[in-house]
């Protein structure tokens, strides 16, 4: 759910001012999605048709940014863990998110961003994770319940997964658009149990927090070229 217009110090908008946030909005969107969260600020106010002060007087860091354009498609993350949640079939579930979720990787260069990044500032975002992230952790324990995920199979893998996925859409890109999909096929036939050796250890939550950090800070800092 988009958040309500107001001003960064909390104020309503006035209805020029307002209709001004919507077009940074859309066109960040827009630009997001097709060179991701490097795109500078300054592609998103050539999109918008507005300068770049005006996109800092309602959004004073990127974050705040990012946050309002994705807010929809972190509520269709946490939708998605609860549709795999409900359905019966506990492996069908599981297999059924992953799917899901690197499906909507494919369709927003953005959002596949979003997904491999954390952005402290932006709370509202980073609770939605979070309820994504306790639902995921309910459908891996299902799974292995059932018996058909492997029992090594951690929450940190999916982080992995999404980062690996992310690799592979930016390098097949509109050459091989549908690359992931075997990719992800594979990646979850190699989570099913019966599993067939042993595995490294996955890294700690705090190693990949520290991993998303830098990747957020690189990838919100970076211009591509060009702009």
């Amino acid at each position: 759910m988009t958040p309500a217009a107001q001003s960064p110090d909390g104020a309503p908008l006035r209805s020029d001012a307002e209709r001004n946030r919507g077009r940074i909005i859309a066109a960040a969107r827009t630009v997001f999605q097709r060179e991701g969260l490097g795109a500078s600020m300054a592609s998103v106010a050539r999109e918008a048709g507005v300068g770049i002060a005006t996109i800092f007087r309602h959004f004073r860091i990127k974050e705040n940014l990012v946050a309002a354009v994705f807010a929809d498609r972190m509520d269709a993350y946490v939708t998605a863990v609860s549709e795999a949640l409900d359905t019966a079939d506990p492996w069908e579930g599981f297999s059924g998110f992953i799917e899901a979720i690197c499906a909507m990787q494919a369709a927003d260069r953005g959002f596949a961003d979003v997904l491999t990044m954390t952005f402290p500032a932006a709370q509202a975002l980073e609770e939605r994770r979070l309820e994504s992230y306790q639902g995921f952790l309910q459908l891996i324990a299902r799974a292995k319940d059932d018996g058909r995920l492997r029992e090594d199979f951690t929450s940190q893998d999916l982080v992995v997964l999404l980062v690996a996925n992310a690799g592979v859409l930016s390098f097949a890109g509109d050459a091989a658009p549908d690359a992931w999909r075997r990719f992800v096929a594979l990646m979850i036939q190699s989570f099913k149990a019966p599993a067939h050796g042993p595995l490294p250890d996955a890294p700690d939550d705090d190693a990949l927090y520290q991993a998303m950090l830098r990747t957020s800070a690189a990838g919100l800092t970076t211009p591509p070229r060009g702009t």
